[in-house]
């Protein structure tokens, strides 16, 4: 598993859910029992959506003592998962207050989550069969989303970036909204889980 960062890593503390690791340093792992999905627990309030037939199955927002709050979304059965995961990070920024924004930062920083949001989705469906899962991780400084698939790949913003040609925007623009993002994958289960961390609006 490797790790990409816009900056070192050690900037900004531990990393979150007990990862660590990055480029040149240890290999962050998440173990799970088989059958479950490999997104490493953001608390111990870490709730997974059940996956059955019928409409979007989603765990509504359970929290830490730290203010955390958690929502996950399957995305089993469900087609239109882009728009699906949207609305469900836009209800999701609506309880937590982050919408309706009262300022042109706080509206930016929202429109932010969910640009990458869309990002990672739609790089999970053209690259890995599609997603299996999002969470969202919110708490008062950081929002954390993760996107669960099957997919092999490993994402990376395309080297050199030509703003001007088609595709190969999506890893290049988490990069840059993000303070921080990486790839976790669970020994023995296949895919992978691609996090993204975006600061909340002052």
């Amino acid at each position: 598993m490797s790790t990409t960062r816009p900056y070192p890593p050690g900037d900004r503390g531990p990393e979150p859910s007990g990862v660590s690791g990055g480029p040149g340093g240890g290999a962050p792992t998440a173990s799970a029992p088989p059958g479950d999905v490999a997104v490493p627990p953001s608390g111990a309030q870490s709730a997974v959506a059940s996956a059955s037939t019928g409409p979007p199955k989603a765990s509504g927002p359970s929290g830490s003592p730290g203010g955390r709050q958690i929502r996950r979304l399957s995305f089993e059965d469900q087609s239109g998962v882009v728009p699906l995961a949207r609305d469900f990070t836009r209800q999701a920024l609506q309880a937590w207050g982050w919408l309706p924004a009262a300022t042109a930062d706080r509206r930016a920083a929202a429109e932010d989550v969910l640009l990458v949001v869309s990002e990672l989705v739609t790089n999970a469906c053209l690259h890995a069969e599609g997603p299996d899962q999002l969470g969202i991780v919110c708490d008062n400084k950081v929002i954390r989303l993760e996107v669960t698939d099957r997919g092999a790949g490993q994402p990376a913003p395309r080297t050199p970036h030509r703003a001007g040609r088609p595709g190969g925007h999506g890893m290049f623009i988490v990069q840059r909204l993000c303070l921080d993002w990486g790839v976790i994958r669970a020994p023995g289960v296949a895919g992978k889980t691609v996090w993204a961390e975006l600061g909340a609006p002052a």
